[in-house]
């Protein structure tokens, strides 16, 4: 190894040395934001859906297909409905659920521990009833309001689904005494069987337009939608309910279905997410709706949603924001992981690089302090052997203080300094040379 290498690798290792305890003060600081803030988000996340076939189940599928394109697993979580969803979001059983206002009781125990990611779209209450049921309970195929069902088979659906609640709300309104109509709670694809074969007179859920199970029901001989023709007094009524319809020929214009445009109340159904569940997650699935609920429907414009009214719980800041302005800058460049870390990192990595710049200020003058100690550590000697040559108790003998010059001078041969401090190493040696000349003069 060339003596120049070797002189620029000691300046580096020297350097190294005193830049040290501050690069790990830094990286130190950097772990413990990293730790505090968590940036990263979990690999598995569990999304409460509904019954299958439902449109949350749909729906569900292509949340879980849009995330694991950032590596994130959704684990898809079946349940009875809405109102089962919102109970798995409290007993931390689910990290994110659909929820569809008005079939829950949310209380304020929820604003502190849910948020929402904004409403998705409106799902209306669908009440199919049978022609042949109708001419049997009022002598005619169609049904004009609730009232006419009295004394009719009803399925309403299971209680975890909100809609039996939802109805009973529509009943009471209506002054219609539950009594009088034989209402049943049954699962929606056994109601479904159970309807088509005629066991039941009518059937009720909630869904939004792209469930099977609507799509299959609207296209059924012999099975006609109730139409609610007060569906705007309802709203009046009640805040979470919204007036819609459903236009002539949407469903099937070459066959004209509905034969005309068919009035129905519905609920916007949100996206409800534990207060716990991580930022990154919630701004990826707020971000995935407005992909996937973005487009026009049956009922809505295009980009009329996702949207951030109709809330019954507090907005998720995240939402907010990946709602109203897209995707983060960064992350239109970078891949999201990177773009994610970045984001939640930098206000803390630019306090610790606006702490870290000031401390830095104190290696250059350590390092100096460093290399020049190798050399004025050695003064202490000389002064040391030169004071003996003068001590007043009586000066050592020439020969040992000569023979105590001769190893410093030794000593000082071996160290080795930066080609930039090399002139206080020669001056040190040109200091050993002058105490010994003046020990030679005083023989």
């Amino acid at each position: 190894m060339s003596k120049n290498i070797r002189y620029t690798l000691l300046s580096l290792r020297d350097l190294a040395v005193s830049i040290g305890p501050f690069a790990l003060l830094t990286l130190a600081l950097l772990a413990l934001t990293y730790w505090w803030l968590d940036p990263n988000p979990p690999k598995r996340v569990v999304l409460a859906t509904g019954p299958a076939q439902s449109a949350y189940d749909e729906f569900g599928k292509r949340y879980a297909t849009a995330l694991a394109r950032y590596g994130i697993t959704v684990e898809l979580l079946p349940s009875e409905g809405s109102s089962a969803n919102l109970e798995l979001l409290r007993a931390g059983k689910a990290d994110i659920g659909f929820v569809q206002g008005g079939s829950a009781d949310i209380g304020y125990d929820d604003e502190e521990s849910i948020v929402s990611l904004g409403s998705l779209f409106v799902e209306p209450l669908w009440l199919f009833y049978r022609e042949d049921a109708a001419q049997r309970l009022k002598k005619s195929p169609t049904i004009a309001n609730l009232s006419e069902l009295q004394g009719g088979r009803v399925n309403v659906g299971t209680p975890g689904s909100g809609v039996p609640r939802l109805f009973n709300t529509l009943l009471d309104v209506n002054r219609i005494d539950h009594g009088a109509m034989r209402l049943s709670e049954l699962e929606q694809t056994p109601a479904t069987v159970a309807f088509l074969d005629g066991e039941l007179d009518a059937l009720v859920f909630a869904s939004a337009p792209e469930s099977l199970m609507v799509q299959m029901l609207l296209q059924s001989p012999g099975v006609r939608l109730l139409d609610f023709a007060q569906s705007e007094a309802y709203s009046r009524r009640f805040a979470y309910l919204t007036p819609v319809v459903m236009p002539q020929g949407v469903v099937d214009l070459s066959a004209n279905v509905p034969a005309q445009d068919v009035r129905l109340v519905a609920s916007t159904t949100s996206l409800l997410a534990g207060a716990k569940t991580h930022p990154a997650i919630l701004q990826l699935f707020a971000q995935t709706a407005t992909d996937l609920h973005g487009g026009g429907g049956w009922f809505s414009r295009a980009r009329e949603y996702p949207s951030l009214e109709h809330s019954e719980v507090p907005l998720s800041p995240e939402a907010v924001r990946a709602i109203r302005n897209g995707p983060p800058f960064l992350q239109r460049y970078l891949p999201f992981w990177l773009a994610n870390l970045v984001e939640r990192m930098w206000l803390a990595m630019g306090l610790i690089l606006a702490l870290a710049l000031p401390l830095s200020r104190i290696v250059p003058p350590l390092y100096a302090f460093r290399i020049r100690s190798r050399v004025f550590r050695w003064y202490g000697q000389l002064r040391t052997i030169e004071q003996r040559s003068q001590d007043n108790d009586g000066p050592l003998p020439l020969s040992e203080l000569l023979e105590q010059l001769d190893a410093l001078e030794d000593k000082v041969e071996q160290v080795v300094v930066p080609l930039s401090y090399t002139d206080e190493l020669y001056a040190l040696r040109n200091n050993i040379a002058l105490v010994r000349q003046k020990l030679l003069q005083r023989t």
